[in-house]
Parts: C-alpha cells; structure tokens; sequence
C-alpha cells in the first residue's frame, strides 16, 4: 500500500511540476501582458493543486496535510484574484492586447 500511495504522489508531483514549468514556458514566450497572464495564472492553478495533493498523499491525513490544504485553498482564492486585478489594472492604464492593436492597424490601412 505504501508503494502505491508513493507512485501516486510522485506522478501528481511530477504532473503538477510540469504544468508549472510550462506556465513559466509560456510566461516568456508569448508576445503580450494579457496571454503571459493567461500562460501564467491557468496552469498555476492546476499545478499547485496537484503538487499540494501529492504532499498530501506523502504526509498522510495528519496536521500536516490540513496545513496543506489549507495553502491550497489560499492559492485557490488569491491566484485568481490577483490575475484578475492586474488584467484590470492593464485595462484601465490602457494597454490594449496585441489582437486588438493589429486589428486596429488592419482596419486603417487602405
């Protein structure tokens, strides 16, 4: 039973890392604010709850994995809102995405 508990907090660990990296990936890769907030904020989510699940499974049901989940749903709450809240921000410092800049460039070339 151990073994099995230990492959499967590995594989969410694992899994989990990986969705980080790859929202790292995508914060350096793409070309705006709005899609790097989007690469980053979307796999965050996902990725820290299934690390989060991993060291559950590692600790055990004790305090220690309360502590956890509790972090787990402070990440659940703040991520999102604080994406939100900088999207916001861009919108009212007017920055517009890069979508509507070449649109807005398409429509007054002749």
């Amino acid at each position: 039973m151990q073994l099995l508990t230990d492959i499967l907090s590995w594989i969410t660990i694992l899994t989990g890392s990986f969705f980080v990296v790859t929202g790292g990936v995508g914060l350096l890769r793409l070309p705006d604010f709005f899609t790097r907030l989007h690469a980053v904020s979307m796999p965050d989510t996902l990725g820290i709850g299934l690390i989060v699940l991993g060291l559950v499974l590692q600790a055990g049901f004790t305090q220690t994995s309360t502590k956890l989940i509790m972090i787990f749903l402070f990440m659940l709450f703040t991520g999102p809102a604080a994406t939100h809240a900088l999207a916001k921000a861009a919108l009212h410092g007017k920055l517009k995405p890069l979508a509507s800049e070449k649109k807005d460039q398409e429509e007054s070339s002749p």
